[in-house]
């Protein structure tokens, strides 16, 4: 048996999610890192061995989110770090335009998604009396910004739903964080635009966006800070980006 803290971290697969457990394990805990691509999970596995336990789900199902973190082996099951990454853009079209098909999966995975794993992990931190509960949100979830519409409406619902949660574990020692990245040079704009790299290496241009480590470096700030203290919220932009809707392009 070891004495690593346990921490998870939904869609760690790539971007945010996969630097976030990176600095994780750097900074000693076993990390649980789940996703729908097993084989990018086995491979953060291969590099990190006994450390790290891939577990393959899609957060919007419920069941499985339930069967998996039930079926964890005894020595994984108590988890004291959450980041609820798992989250995505589809389209950038007006809201009278948009397709079903994107806004269910994106308020599947964003909101849905981050409560059945919420629900599924939390209580046990709740029993134990220790843990911390990392939402990923997005500077879209203050400001709505052009055509970007139902994927704002599900950062400003990851916004209320981490606030009441904070409310309502208050009298407990666990802390909750929502951290809110602005421009973030990952796959997400690949994903968004539904594969076309073109349009998705244009959202880049003429600013130096921010990585996934960079996040990754706020998230661990969060969590490491001293136990009375409790970083509630983090807006973390582009040194060029001063919202989401103004970007200054060189």
């Amino acid at each position: 048996m070891t004495d690593k803290k346990i921490a998870l971290v939904t869609g760690a697969t790539s971007g945010i999610g996969e630097a976030c457990a990176r600095r994780l394990l750097s900074a000693g805990y076993r990390v649980i890192i789940t996703g729908r691509n097993e084989a990018k999970l086995s491979g953060l596995k291969t590099e990190y061995g006994d450390d790290v336990l891939p577990v393959v789900f899609d957060v919007r199902e419920r069941q499985c989110v339930e069967d998996a973190m039930t079926s964890l082996p005894e020595e994984w099951q108590e988890i004291e770090v959450l980041v609820n990454n798992a989250g995505l853009a589809l389209g950038l079209e007006p809201e009278y335009e948009g397709d079903f098909r994107d806004w269910d999966t994106m308020i599947d995975t964003n909101i849905k998604g981050l409560l059945y794993v919420t629900r599924a992990v939390v209580p046990g931190m709740v029993q134990r009396r220790k843990g911390h509960i990392v939402n990923i949100g997005s500077v879209a979830g203050d400001a709505a910004y052009a055509n970007g519409n139902v994927y704002c409406g599900t950062k400003a619902a990851v916004k209320a739903i981490t606030d009441g949660l904070r409310i309502d574990i208050a009298e407990t020692p666990l802390r909750v964080t929502l951290l809110k990245p602005g421009l973030v040079e990952t796959n997400f704009s690949d994903v968004r635009f539904h594969g076309d790299s073109e349009r998705a290496a244009n959202v880049y241009k003429g600013i130096e966006p921010l990585t996934g480590d960079d996040i990754a470096d706020a998230m661990i700030y969060a969590v490491q800070a001293p136990r009375h203290v409790q970083i509630a919220e983090m807006l973390i932009l582009a040194t060029h980006q001063a919202s989401g809707s103004v970007i200054v392009r060189k």
